[in-house]
């Protein structure tokens, strides 16, 4: 018979439904993402390390998991909630013992559009889930018990999230050179970034900026990852002297950096601005986007907590905001007036999401060139 969990929320609230995937608890900051496809991606994207992932689809897991899906290593989740769990018949991986091979509990059968609505009114809260046997769904002492743990539920800032989330040192790819800063970084950038013609060399978040620089990148990205940027100070420290050491060539020997989601914030805090807590963070591949300077929209995945405050951006900054979110105005991009450094808070790679997005990275690779070519 299929194990009963209780999702308990902080604020009180419980939803009973059947588990699946793991049999174990889960606890962690509650979040929604309103892809239509991609559980996969999204269950294995190192962003969400930390948080009980809520999927607004109402149907997951039809057409199964397989390898070229993954966007990590693992899933990052801390669980996955759905309203339907689905099998597939085309022999492929069945998400229920994908997520059972990696630890990862999931709950399906509840209301997501109720708890959907909860979440966008009361924003990103706590949770917790417990799994018990069937003849115990329902147990006020229980959904109790779950309530009570996600009271407890350190916050996002005090969890070592970038340090388990980051990968090992590991060169890919032939061409022109690419330092990649991973504090979390999904797979498909790295292969965005190979089959334009780069060597990709990826570099620990727990890398210097010496080590960085001293193999004498091309260019430099620093990729997407989850939490606080405020949480990891020394990560900032690195990217600021990059950032100067880029700043101080100028255009006589340009270096170009990208920065994505994280590395979109950690960029903007080594300019010396601010970033602040969304009120229930942007995931989705669904989100519009536009260019400040040409009104062009574009449509984008995005999977973030914070955001950067505009207004702290120092005045006499060389940097513009180069786009807007279009839903709440939120900063979407920062571009240096006349250097080869740009980022975006968005996933130009998708994975999930529509890929509207991908010029990002042949303009990024033709800045390397033109760079390199000027030197």
């Amino acid at each position: 018979m299929a194990r009963a969990a209780v999702l308990g929320l902080e604020d009180g609230s419980t939803w009973w439904g059947e588990a699946f995937g793991d049999a174990s608890t889960a606890a962690g900051e509650v979040v929604f993402n309103t892809a239509m496809t991609g559980y996969q991606e999204v269950s294995s994207d190192a962003s969400y390390n930390g948080q009980i992932v809520v999927m607004t689809f109402p149907l997951i897991g039809s057409y199964g998991t397989f390898e070229l899906a993954a966007e990590s290593r693992r899933p990052w989740v801390e669980a996955l909630v759905v309203r339907e769990l689905m099998s597939n018949e085309r022999g492929l991986g069945q998400l229920d013992a994908y997520l059972r091979a990696h630890g990862v509990p999931g709950l399906a059968g509840i209301d997501t559009r109720a708890l959907v609505r909860r979440l966008r009114t009361a924003g990103t809260v706590r949770g917790a889930i417990l799994q018990v046997a069937p003849h115990l769904a329902g147990s006020e002492e229980v959904a109790s018990e779950a309530v009570a743990k996600a009271r407890t539920c350190r916050p996002l800032a005090q969890l070592p999230l970038v340090q388990e989330a980051t990968g090992s040192p590991r060169q890919v790819g032939s061409g022109v050179k690419v330092a990649l800063i991973d504090t979390g970084v999904k797979e498909n950038q790295i292969r965005e970034l190979t089959r334009r013609g780069a060597c990709v060399k990826v570099f620990p978040a727990t890398s210097t900026a010496r080590d960085v620089l001293s193999w004498a990148p091309e260019g430099i990205v620093i990729t997407n990852g989850p939490g606080d940027p405020a949480a990891i100070p020394q990560v900032t420290t690195s990217v600021k002297v990059i950032l100067d050491a880029a700043l101080q060539r100028g255009s006589a020997r340009p270096l170009p950096i990208l920065g994505i989601c994280l590395g979109h914030q950690l960029l903007a805090r080594a300019l010396g601005a601010t970033t602040s807590r969304l009120r229930f963070g942007h995931h989705g591949s669904n989100h519009p986007v536009q260019d400040t300077r040409t009104g062009r929209v574009v449509i984008t995945s995005q999977n973030h907590e914070f955001q950067v405050d505009e207004g702290s951006l120092p005045e006499a900054s060389p940097f513009f905001v180069s786009a807007r979110n279009l839903n709440d105005g939120s900063v979407e991009g920062l571009r240096h007036r006349s250097l080869p450094i740009r980022t975006y808070q968005y996933h130009p790679e998708g994975a999930p999401g529509p890929h509207d997005n991908e010029p990002v990275f042949d303009a990024f690779l033709t800045d390397v060139r033109e760079a390199v070519g000027a030197r």
